[in-house]
């Protein structure tokens, strides 16, 4: 049996590789006669780039750039199609895993680092840039992105405001004549990993921001800093972050990205699975074995999961999902997509426990499958 382990990463736990590593592991100790393909997959999260540069073969380029809080560490993006394009992943420069989970601070937090890999892909000449926007650490609307790129943000008496919420609240203008030009030139696409909007309930800042450390106080502030940055964005652009989808990827930075330079915000997951030639692999497959840390109807909204099922389906593939959690009664819409799905944790097992142990789960879960399936 010809099987492509096909899995997103778990989250908090381990990476898509790591996933997809565990489950061969699995399959080979059990007594099913079968002949495994890994393909990680990603759709834009903490991660995606990383994949991408591997898949695609990309050469790393080391930067000098700085983190959320403005400390100097080294990062890396990748260059693919012979240094045409850069591969981009936000958090290795801008992200949560780089900070210390207690001691988080959305208000100072600025995407500058982000920008900086951008302005060094730029200095390579590459002509197109895909953005990984998972995992950020910020909800500044891009602007320190931006900044980096050469555009200022003032206040109501012409000065210049560094580019953190907490600074950007008394925004008043945008000034973009010191935008570096080359950026104009380049196709840049944002691989977004979720359809939220920039305001509101279900908002960048209200959706992730006490992820990222916002209190109830803060998550306030921080719509009503991407409310006024939207709408000036609006008066000078013409361009409306707020409609456009996956406008809250990485705490509205796609938005940002789309009014001043003209980011393409597309389905993470379809377009890495595009990028990856995951159609070809496909063929001569008898088994596709996919997951990620929770499987569920919202998994259906463009998750990695769904869209690697989905183009399975599709050739008349079995597909087997692998979660920590799934539904424990039959879904309709979810049993379209998925032929079997399996929960890899033990009903004992905590939260922490279960992350501690998603690589052993894995392994013993997919022995099992291997042993049913033969």
């Amino acid at each position: 049996m010809n099987i492509l382990i096909a899995p997103n990463a778990f989250k908090n736990s381990l990476d898509a590789q790591g996933v997809a590593a565990a489950i061969a592991s699995g399959l080979k100790q059990s007594k099913l006669d079968c002949n495994c393909r890994l393909f990680p997959v990603g759709d834009g999260g903490d991660g995606t780039g990383d994949l991408l540069i591997k898949h695609l073969g990309g050469e790393l380029i080391n930067v000098a750039v700085h983190d959320a809080y403005g400390h100097q560490i080294t990062a890396a993006f990748g260059l693919v199609d012979n240094g045409q394009t850069a591969v981009i992943e936000m958090a290795a420069a801008s992200g949560l895993r780089l900070l210390d989970a207690g001691d988080l601070h959305p208000m100072l937090a600025t995407s500058t680092g982000t920008g900086e890999l951008i302005e060094a892909a730029l200095d390579k000449g590459v002509n197109k840039i895909i953005i990984g926007m998972g995992g950020s650490a910020t909800v500044d609307g891009g602007a320190g992105i931006l900044n980096a790129l050469g555009i200022n943000f003032l206040a109501g008496d012409g000065a210049i405001l560094k580019p953190v919420p907490e600074a950007l609240i008394n925004l008043k203008q945008i000034d973009t004549t010191g935008l570096d030009k080359r950026i104009l030139d380049c196709e840049i696409i944002v691989l977004c990993d979720v359809d939220s909007t920039l305001l509101g309930d279900r908002g960048a800042a209200a959706v992730f921001g006490p992820q990222k450390g916002a209190t109830g106080a803060e998550v306030v502030q921080l719509d009503r800093m991407l409310t006024n940055f939207a709408a000036i964005a609006l008066q000078q652009t013409g361009k409306d972050m707020t409609t456009i989808k996956h406008s809250g990827t990485a705490g509205g930075a796609a938005a940002g990205l789309f009014a001043f330079i003209n980011a393409k915000l597309v389905s993470g997951a379809d377009s890495f699975l595009n990028l990856t030639g995951f159609d070809a692999a496909l063929q001569n497959t008898d088994l596709v074995i996919t997951g990620e840390g929770s499987i569920d109807e919202q998994t259906l909204q463009g998750k990695a999961p769904a869209v690697v099922a989905s183009r399975a389906k599709k050739r008349n593939i079995k597909v087997v999902g692998l979660a920590g959690i799934v539904p424990s009664e039959p879904i309709r819409a979810l049993n379209q997509y998925f032929d079997i799905l399996l929960a890899i944790n033990k009903n004992t097992d905590d939260l922490q426990t279960a992350l501690k142990n998603t690589r052993e789960n894995l392994e013993h879960t997919a022995l099992q499958l291997g042993n049913s399936l033969a």
